[in-house]
């Protein structure tokens, strides 16, 4: 039997453990008490085809809120240095109340082929495209935070259909791009344990359960963490992967940059500049993280205003928000206005705020401390990232690396913002694996 043939054909309409908000404005498909019967066993395995529908009245309320907005005054700088700053989200709030359509990016991730599975006691939701090329390789992709499934929607048919983009058949890829437990469409854990190395082993389930007996993995964000533990786990038919926020920074580089220290002596120019990146983050951009860390239930009220939730994730790192205020300055660039909100949206109607915060409380990972992945890595090193990993800091990092690339332009959300380039970054990477 063909892999399709092993979906189940139920006509599901959405997943039993759909978020709180979608619950209340009646989802289709939120409340599946048939599919919380079902057996243990029989859960576990299936594989059920998905497609979401959000009702007008979780649309009208939520353009509600935001028109209900209580605004500070304006921050008495003219720079963003105390944080985001108003005219940023009034414009931002002008636009989501009323122009911005859902309906549209409903309508794109409607005609992708979307599923849903358990594992481990969540349903996991993803995406799954696979080329009509014979021998395209699969490779599961994994957002990050503040990013979702919306993020990787544009690499899709560069991946899937590379001779439309300046690749050839050979390059061709079969993707899967689940959601994080807690975010988007997936499942909200309900006890602890839900860190990266517990969602790499799923994902190893997922793409065993998908037929695959070789695949690889990409990641930026938690998702390099998750691929990085999952090449960690030794399964025999993951051979390799790509990331573009790499784990390189070495121990006592490190900890000069979290003090604040100046830069150590001898570092070549790609090194400073790497370092006087991560200085600046660890000083200016990791409030966030900090307090999702610590205290991420604490976040009722970004998960109680639209506009302060957008707010939250616009600040997660300086450059990011650069561009997202350029964006809603009216300014042309890698992102639109439609792309920001789309993922905001997605983290409002589906109410993941604190569901998703709660990663950060889990994970005891390092980020940026190399883990001595063994096996095929390749690395893109994208300029606005929260830093530059040098080709230096990277060879040592990944005793295997067979492809590392400096890139011109993009940033934290790279294949959001730069999805043709992003897309040729992953051909070339995987190449030599085929």
């Amino acid at each position: 039997m063909s892999q399709e043939g092993k979906y189940t054909r139920r006509g599901f309409l959405g997943i039993a453990a759909m978020s709180i908000a979608a619950a209340q404005f009646g989802m289709i498909g939120s409340a599946n008490a048939q599919s919380s019967k079902m057996s243990a066993a029989a859960e576990d395995n299936a594989v059920r085809p998905f497609r979401i529908n959000v009702p007008e009245a979780a649309l009208v309320e939520l353009r509600s809120r935001v028109a209900a907005t209580r605004w500070p005054e304006r921050e008495i700088v003219n720079d963003q240095s105390q944080g985001v700053q108003l005219s940023t989200m009034q414009n931002l709030a002008r636009y989501w109340g009323t122009q911005y359509d859902w309906r549209k990016c409903e309508a794109r991730l409607a005609a992708l082929p979307q599923f849903t599975t358990t594992i481990d006691g969540v349903d996991i939701h993803f995406i799954h495209v696979r080329s009509k090329e014979k021998n395209a390789l699969p490779v599961i992709v994994t957002h990050g935070w503040p990013g979702s499934i919306i993020e990787q929607m544009k690499i899709i048919d560069p991946l899937t259909n590379p001779t439309a983009y300046g690749g050839t058949a050979a390059d061709a890829f079969d993707v899967v791009i689940p959601s994080l437990p807690g975010y988007g469409f997936s499942g909200k854990p309900t006890a602890t344990g839900w860190d990266p190395i517990r969602v790499a082993r799923a994902w190893i389930v997922l793409m065993k359960r998908l037929g695959y007996k070789r695949f690889v993995a990409q990641g930026g964000d938690w998702g390099n963490a998750v691929t990085e533990q999952m090449a960690l786990l030794g399964a025999p038919e993951f051979i390799g992967i790509h990331t573009n926020m790499p784990a390189t920074v070495p121990p006592d580089i490190d900890k000069a940059a979290f003090a604040g220290a100046p830069a150590p002596s001898g570092l070549s120019a790609d090194e400073k500049h790497a370092y006087d990146q991560l200085a600046f983050f660890y000083k200016h951009g990791l409030g966030y993280a900090m307090e999702m860390k610590n205290r991420p239930q604490t976040l009722y009220g970004i998960g109680d205003s639209p506009v302060g939730m957008a707010a939250w994730m616009i600040d997660h790192d300086a450059s990011s928000y650069a561009l997202i205020a350029r964006v809603f300055d009216g300014q042309p660039e890698g992102l639109t206005r439609d792309d920001i909100l789309d993922n905001a949206t997605l983290y409002w109607l589906t109410n993941t705020t604190i569901s998703s915060a709660r990663l950060y409380w889990e994970s005891k990972l390092a980020f940026f401390a190399p883990k001595g992945v063994p096996i095929p890595t390749a690395v893109s090193a994208f300029p606005d990232e929260l830093y530059q990993a040098p080709r230096s800091w990277t060879e040592k990092a990944y005793p295997k690396l067979i492809h590392y690339n400096k890139l011109p332009q993009g940033g934290h959300l790279a294949a959001w913002e730069q999805p043709e380039l992003f897309a040729a970054e992953m051909r070339a990477a995987f190449r030599s694996l085929r």
